[in-house]
């Protein structure tokens, strides 16, 4: 499980923009209906670099169908990513698209007799939570090494500058640490030799 993803069960909160009443679906297999929401993010989608900050906007757009076992809830979630390119820290956006496919199981259903308490969703009083799975698929969308291009030549070790921005031939003379004593004698001024001689 992704390390920001919210862990399994959780109640469901009727009051939350998250949470969706199944009642409309009347636990009728076949039964359908889509909803499109638009909804704050929560807290601790993102990674070091990368991620959607608390209360950025992100939409929701599901299909939730009424299956014998309970509820498949198929979506897409679409958010607006911020964050920095990990070769040149340049500040960077990129847009999320992820698909989901999901089971709340009904209370007594047999994928409910037969699962552990944190093996699967559930439908609760008529309702699901939708943040577990939205928190997760997000999580897990993210990339791995975010860059502001994909040629991205990054910063120069020493200095520090882009080096997209430098010239080709862009170097620092740098001396082996295995020579440097020997560099340092080098350029030692030698002591005043005594040339007086004894009578």
């Amino acid at each position: 499980m992704p390390e920001n993803s919210t862990p399994y069960p959780r109640r469901a909160d009727p009051r939350s923009p998250y949470v969706f009443d199944v009642r409309p679906l009347g636990r009728r297999p076949g039964s359908m209906r889509e909803d499109r929401r638009r909804l704050p993010a929560p807290a601790g989608l993102g990674s070091d670099l990368i991620g959607l900050p608390e209360g950025a906007p992100l939409v929701v757009d599901v299909r939730l169908e009424s299956v014998t076992e309970g509820v498949l809830v198929t979506g897409t979630v679409t958010a607006q990513l911020t964050g920095e390119c990990a070769r040149c820290l340049d500040p960077i956006t990129d847009e999320l698209v992820a698909e989901f496919v999901e089971l709340f199981a009904y209370p007594d259903s047999v994928t409910d007799e037969t699962s552990g308490v944190d093996e699967v969703l559930r439908v609760e009083t008529d309702h699901i939570d939708l943040e577990p799975v939205v928190r997760d698929v997000v999580v897990t969308a993210l990339p791995w090494t975010p860059l502001c291009r994909p040629d991205c030549a990054g910063l120069c070790p020493t200095c520090g500058r882009r080096l997209d921005e430098l010239p080709a031939d862009h170097a620092h003379e740098s001396i082996d640490p295995r020579w440097a004593a020997l560099a340092a004698l080098q350029t030692e001024q030698p002591a005043p030799h005594d040339e007086t001689t004894k009578e």
